[in-house]
């Protein structure tokens, strides 16, 4: 494994570049794959060859559901299965977080997130003075509110010093053009109250292990993890010991500044925040 904090980011134009340096890739979606309403075309293909070329593609993501969710989603934009072997949920690995509450729980996030609960004994409640833990997949409607509408719930919760599972670590997401609030931003807020979290997508341990387990590797030696969010797809991939591909037209592309071509400019903000990347573009492709 290359060490990327030994060297400036080296800039490439196509995948093919250095995946068949690889034997596996930990490929982020949101961003990467899709913008939350359509696909990009060009990452499909590069996965689809890196794939035909004998390398094994995990998609791992933040998302609060179970993979089956997520590939119907991926079906729906049009993203061939053929791009990848498996998905690896931030919700899937939240549920066994889940199965061991204590009591009812409170469940922050869109209807949309309910199947995480599906086959769970675990009880729910509306009523925060009931609850015994906190799930937050998301905001209820991330179209309209902000971690400021969750002042009074956070209040209510830190009364009773209640726990809380984030199902989604990501503090903001792309959908098409507009940046939406996702889990990680109620999470952060309840953490700056004195509130317990427990996590257990990107950049945490539990996923890049269940990664290994779907990909049958064993250690980080030629896996590369793919993605756009600095605090998790390259914090988590940098923390798991992969060699890293930055996206820099994703989530952070106004941190690149008017530079976002230049290796030294690039290099210069991962160092400002810790982080190491060993290649980068734009967009996957």
């Amino acid at each position: 494994m290359q060490d990327p904090t030994l060297e400036t980011p080296r800039r490439i134009e196509r995948l093919a570049e250095v995946s068949n340096g690889y034997d596996a890739i930990f490929c982020d979606i949101w961003g990467v794959v899709h913008d939350g309403l359509a696909k990009h075309p060009a990452a499909e293909r590069a996965l689809t060859a890196a794939r035909q070329a004998g390398v094994t593609v995990v998609l791992i993501t933040n998302a609060p559901r179970k993979a089956a969710g997520v590939i119907a989603m991926l079906d729906s934009f049009g993203i061939s299965r053929e791009a990848y072997d498996h998905v690896v949920t931030s919700g899937d690995v939240t549920r066994a977080l889940i199965a061991k509450a204590e009591g009812p729980v409170f469940h922050i996030g869109p209807e949309r997130d309910v199947d995480l609960f599906e086959g769970l004994s675990v009880e729910r409640t509306q009523d925060p003075g009931s609850a015994r833990a906190v799930i937050a997949t998301g905001l209820f409607d991330d179209e309209t509110e902000t971690p400021e509408d969750y002042r009074d719930l956070i209040t209510a919760f830190r009364r009773n010093d209640l726990p809380m599972i984030c199902a989604n670590p990501d503090i903001v997401v792309h959908r098409g053009e507009k940046l939406v609030y996702c889990a990680g931003a109620v999470a952060r807020a309840y953490e700056e109250a004195g509130g317990t979290v427990s996590m257990a997508g990107k950049p945490y341990p539990p996923i890049y292990a269940e990664a290994h387990r779907l990909a049958g590797t064993t250690g980080a030696s030629r896996i590369l993890g793919i993605g756009d969010g600095l605090a998790t797809d390259i914090r988590g991939a940098n923390d798991a010991g992969l060699d890293v591909l930055l996206i820099t037209g994703g989530i952070h592309g106004k941190d690149f500044g008017d530079r976002p071509e230049d290796p030294a400019a690039v290099g210069g903000v991962l160092a400002e925040k810790g982080l190491a990347a060993n290649f980068f573009m734009a967009a996957l492709g």
